[in-house]
């Protein structure tokens, strides 16, 4: 982090290898779209001599390639890494979405990282720090990584960077805003006619040395005497917050007492603070300008990421159990230990087929090896019936993915990540470790998808490919599910949002060549009685050879809420033989199963089965049971059908001042708050019981209204009556399905 001179130490073409975990650095980084981010990975890329010229590759591919639907969007939709290497470090970025809808590819960062880049954009000052990024920082924090802030967009019409570094540190300092504090102050050139002025160098506060990028190269000089009073200030404050983040204690009365402490030991101190994640520098950094090699405050950032941030053998591992789930000793980041590696990403190539991206946290892992995988690693909502599985899979080739480009690996050592080439049915969160000591890592979480999409096979050919295509896609991504649904008899794919089920649909046409129709998703809705009915079910014929005889009375009578069908036999004087009862209960609960007037399941009844007739000859199994059926619904006949619809649990947390908006648009659904309290600085949690009918779309609408700040987990109460007025507009709706008018 001091101003030193550099060369290209990367070279495009060749994969970083790392020969020890010292020599690592994994870092991921985060923020709200738009932001930069991959601009920025891009430039990075391009001052370590990754790439010969702003993320272009030799091939002609850039860093951030997956497919064409990022194209088709311009916006990332999936995590991606690039290896470069810095002063003899390798440097894995981890480059995530910044979109809510592809969270599950920013906690993959961050399980494979050690160490958080927030990217903040000056030209989004009011939504820079959006809330979903301020509540990956939070996440972060609770674990101790480590964390630096950078600064884009600053040559944008009316950008400030004082006002973002303000920004930041009322955001993201909480009760110390000292802890987030500028390395360097930026420097701008003349202002243009459009209102832009570019960023042309770096001041030094700790130096106190300008970095003059102006010319295409990064010349040092002293800085001018108008720079002076500025740059005292803001060196002050951060000599004060890097002394109070100091383990050496007699540093703040040195410098209180007007002694001099030398920049080496201020730098030495700032990286451990960095190190330790405790001290949060920010600084500014813009891509290279047409003919330059590097990008303004690029050489500062990777100084930064090299001399501050730890390597895997500071940042703890997760936890292993044994199979059984008994506690071991923590692991060490040891090339030499036993194997422990996770899959964190699971992606397709068109060419090599299904790859998985790993971290390996313990041991070596080699190309032709044997591992052992077990179970899927993730926990959470939505993940309870993704089953575990376990094999010894032999791995194959291992490469360090860049662009488009798999560059060949012999290994991948404690600390660093490659790409594995068919690892079988692996998955997301999968453990991989020595057959003969087989391990499980930690689980991380992921977040329930709670936004569903009723699908339908366009065509025949469309039939044969879906299920492969559905299967492999949520293995891809395990923040979707899939669901077949018993009662609707849907193929219904939960996701985060809109624009994730846009980019599933998208895969399934464009990679696995499957075409969809998206149908209105049907929720499970019961019928039952509204009161007591009587039936009777006559069922004779005669047609040659042996006929059908059977005729069974039933009472019908409504029972509480999850009761269920209740069956009860007084027949008394064999008027239906005691070998026939059990026929009538069968087609009794199997018209139940179909319902009697829309469709929907009939429940919470008893039904009394009370008189009948037989035939010597002609009655038999099946007849009682269509007598049964003919029963029930005829006692349906007679008197009227309730419709039940789902109510969900639903407990929904936003900051405070979204707290009445959300109660009120809760109420507009039909919802019932039964309770609120504290969860948290500025939050509350609201918990209400609403009408699944009515929240088939809050995913998008809770996101819309808390401004991407509230989440909320949803669970199955109970069936409860549907009123009247929506009762008779579905029938309604049903009858014009069915009839056309």
């Amino acid at each position: 982090m001091g101003d030193k001179a550099h060369a290209h130490t990367g070279a495009a073409g060749r994969a970083p290898a790392a020969g020890h975990p010292s020599s690592i650095r994994n870092v991921v980084l985060v923020g709200h779209s738009g932001s930069g981010k991959t601009t920025l990975v891009e430039a990075l890329a391009q001052t370590a001599g990754a790439v010969s010229r702003a993320g272009r590759v030799e091939d002609g591919s850039t860093v951030s390639d997956h497919d064409g639907i990022e194209h088709r969007r311009q916006r990332s939709v999936q995590l991606s890494v690039v290896p470069v290497e810095w002063g003899g470090v390798k440097i894995n970025l981890l480059d995530t979405p910044g979109y809510a809808d592809f969270v599950g590819e920013l906690r993959a960062g961050l399980r494979a990282a050690d160490a958080a880049l927030f990217v903040v954009s000056a030209a989004q000052e009011a939504d820079a720090v959006a809330g979903a990024t301020r509540a990956v920082w939070e996440e972060c924090a609770a674990v101790g990584m480590p964390r630096a802030i950078v600064v884009t967009h600053l040559d944008t019409a009316r950008t400030s960077f004082e006002a973002m570094t303000r920004i930041c540190g009322e955001t993201f300092g909480g009760d110390d805003p000292d802890a987030v504090l500028p390395l360097y102050l930026p420097l701008r050139g003349p202002e243009g006619p459009d209102g832009h002025a570019p960023l042309t160098g770096l001041t030094g506060l700790l130096t106190q040395r300008v970095l003059d990028y102006s010319g295409g190269e990064r010349a040092e000089k002293p800085p001018a005497d108008d720079q002076r009073a500025p740059l005292t200030d803001a060196r002050n404050r951060l000599i004060e917050g890097i002394i109070a983040e100091s383990e050496d204690e007699t540093l703040m009365d040195r410098y209180l007492a007007g002694g001099d402490i030398d920049t080496a030991t201020l730098i030495g101190d700032l990286e451990r603070a960095v190190a330790r994640g405790t001290f949060h520098p920010v600084l500014a950094a813009a891509p290279a300008a047409e003919g330059a090699h590097r990008g303004v405050g690029t050489v500062e950032l990777l100084d930064l990421v090299t001399g501050g941030f730890p390597t895997p053998l500071e940042h703890p591992l997760p936890a292993v159990t044994t199979l059984r789930g008994a506690p071991l000793p923590a692991l060490g980041c040891d090339a030499g230990g036993p194997l422990v590696a996770e899959v964190v990403k699971t992606s397709s190539d068109p060419y090599v087929g299904r790859l998985s991206l790993v971290r390996v946290f313990s041991g070596t892992l080699r190309a032709d090896d044997t591992v052992h995988v077990f179970g899927h690693g993730l926990t959470g909502p939505g993940h309870e019936d993704r089953p575990f599985h376990e094999a010894e899979i032999r791995v194959g080739a291992l490469s360090a993915p860049f662009g488009k480009q798999q560059r060949p690996l012999t290994e991948c050592i404690a600390g660093d990540l490659a790409c594995v080439a068919r690892l079988g049915t692996a998955e997301t969160g999968d453990t991989l470790s020595d057959p003969d000591h087989p391990l499980l890592m930690e689980p991380w979480t992921m977040p329930d998808p709670l936004l569903p999409l009723a699908i339908e096979a366009h065509g025949k050919a469309d039939e044969d490919k879906l299920s492969e295509g559905l299967a492999r896609l949520v293995a891809e991504d395990p923040t979707m599910r899939l669901e077949q649904n018993p009662d609707t008899h849907q193929v219904v794919l939960w996701c985060l949002g809109e624009a994730q089920l846009d980019v599933a649909l998208d895969r399934l046409r464009s990679r696995y060549g499957v075409q969809v129709d998206a149908v209105p998703h049907r929720v499970a809705l019961r019928e039952t009685f509204a009161g007591p009915a009587t039936g009777r079910g006559r069922h004779v014929k005669q047609s040659g050879g042996h006929g059908q005889y059977a005729i069974c009375e039933i009472d019908v009578e409504p029972l509480p809420p999850g009761s269920g069908i209740e069956f009860v036999d007084k027949v008394v004087g064999g008027s239906v033989p005691r070998q026939f009862i059990p026929s009538v209960e069968k087609g009794v609960r199997a018209q139940a199963a179909r319902g009697v007037a829309t469709g929907h399941p009939l429940v919470d009844l008893r039904v009394t089965l009370r008189d009948g007739k037989s035939h010597s000859v002609d009655s038999s199994d099946a007849a009682f049971q269509t007598a049964g059926a003919l029963a029930l619904r005829e006692a349906a006949s007679e008197t009227g059908i309730q419709l039940l619809e789902p109510v969900a649990e639903i407990s929904v947390l936003v900051p405070d001042d979204c707290v009445g908006p959300v109660m009120s648009d809760l109420s507009g659904r039909r919802g019932r708050v039964v309770g609120t309290e504290q969860s948290g600085p500025g939050r509350t949690l609201v918990r209400a019981e609403v009408p699944e009918l009515e929240i088939g779309r809050y995913a998008v609408d809770l996101r819309s209204l808390s401004h991407g700040t509230g989440r909320f987990d949803r669970a199955y109460a109970r069936h409860e009556a549907m009123p009247a007025h929506l009762s008779d507009r579905m029938r309604e709706e049903q009858h014009i399905a069915a009839n056309g008018t």
